[in-house]
């Protein structure tokens, strides 16, 4: 269930992906993570997601091994619809390096179509170093299990 304030942030973001035109090869989300993430709370997010029929861009699946890892990240960010940034301490600490995770944070940024996901962190850490991902409402599984993050994120990009 949605609180209030989850209904009037995610309002527009919903209004967006039903209006916008179909991509090649779409995905409905692309998931931007610390490497740190990668294999734990990153993977977590992105089995639940999948589990729940939402297809995903996620390095770990999508970069094939060899590949140029900008370039693939590009084109997974042209044909996602929404982006979703798993902000944990790992990413925080990625994104003051400005790394890859700043760089597809700085293309997400550019887009309307973002929700932040706060996990062992706060947003207020988040506006300490991002002021604007921290300015957008989003979801934090401190509050709630990451299954049910991970339910109204499926529930949100559902076609």
């Amino acid at each position: 269930m949605y609180t209030p304030a989850q209904v009037q942030a995610l309002t527009p973001v919903r209004r967006e992906i039903e209006t916008r035109p179909p991509l090649p090869d779409p995905r409905d989300v692309f998931l931007c993570h610390a490497w740190d993430d990668r294999g734990g709370v990153a993977r977590e997010l992105h089995d639940l997601l999948v589990s729940l029929g939402v297809s995903v861009w996620f390095s770990e699946k999508d970069v094939l091994l060899g590949a140029p890892l900008l370039r693939e990240i590009d084109k997974g960010l042209a044909k996602s619809r929404v982006g979703i940034v798993l902000v944990t301490p790992a990413f925080l600490s990625r994104i003051k390096g400005e790394g890859i995770a700043d760089k597809e944070l700085s293309a997400l940024l550019a887009r309307d179509l973002l929700v932040p996901i706060a996990h062992d962190t706060t947003f207020e850490a988040l506006r300490e170093v991002s002021p604007l991902l921290g300015s957008r409402s989003g979801l934090n599984t401190a509050e709630e299990p990451m299954a049910d993050v991970a339910a109204k994120l499926a529930e949100l990009v559902a076609p």
